[in-house]
């Protein structure tokens, strides 16, 4: 099975335990799909949407069980920062990130948003793909309280899952168009991040470079 057909099938399955379990399987499937992205809430919370029009789901019900899971998932990301610190999280990224699709340059970017955002980009960064998992790493990393935290983490979470979860209410059995339109969007966001990395690391290596020359001068 190549990696297409294996991320395909881990969808299909989210999509199913979705459908069958309910709320729980709901917020089972958000907290993974914090600590595994593949599992795209792109699909999910559309596909729960839509339900919502069988009565088998509620907006209100479809976004407290969004937040509460991807909250439990960031939650663990926090976790990894707080107790590994940067360099350790670095080695994890090396040795074990492709099992969760993730790498090290993912990493750097969620850094480089956290450092040039500060903690308001937990609220925001909740809509921006990959970012939104591992923004949490930073705050964690950055002994972020506790409570801001998990406020902005809520928030952020509460508002993208309503907003596809209404996708798929609006357009009900259409719910998947709402992926197509997502992949575009997660386009552009991912090239405004590349931009705001680059331009983060070229700021520091200019500065370095002057205090260089500073205390050469001097």
């Amino acid at each position: 099975m190549g990696l297409g057909e294996l991320l395909e099938a881990v969808v299909t399955w989210a999509q199913s335990v979705v459908s069958t379990m309910g709320y729980p399987g709901l917020v089972m499937v958000m907290f993974l799909e914090n600590v595994f992205p593949p599992i795209p809430s792109e699909v999910i919370l559309p596909l729960a949407g839509s339900l919502a029009l069988e009565g088998r789901f509620t907006l209100f019900g479809v976004t407290v069980s969004g937040t509460v899971g991807s909250v439990l998932g960031a939650l663990v990301f926090y976790a990894v920062g707080h107790l590994f610190g940067e360099h350790r999280v670095r080695v994890l990224m090396r040795r074990y990130g492709k099992w969760l699709m993730l790498s090290e340059e993912d990493f750097d970017t969620a850094l480089a948003w956290f450092n040039r955002y500060g903690e308001k980009v937990i609220f925001f960064g909740r809509m921006v793909p990959i970012v939104r998992s591992l923004i949490s790493i930073p705050a964690g990393i950055a002994e972020m309280h506790l409570g801001y935290f998990g406020g902005y983490t809520a928030v952020g979470t509460a508002l993208w899952s309503f907003l596809l979860a209404f996708a798929g209410y609006l357009l009900g059995k259409s719910w998947a168009l709402v992926s197509e339109w997502m992949s575009r969007y997660e386009k552009l966001t991912l090239a405004i991040g590349i931009v705001v990395v680059v331009t983060f690391f070229a700021v520091r290596f200019f500065r370095r470079r002057r205090d260089v020359s500073s205390s050469s001068s001097a």
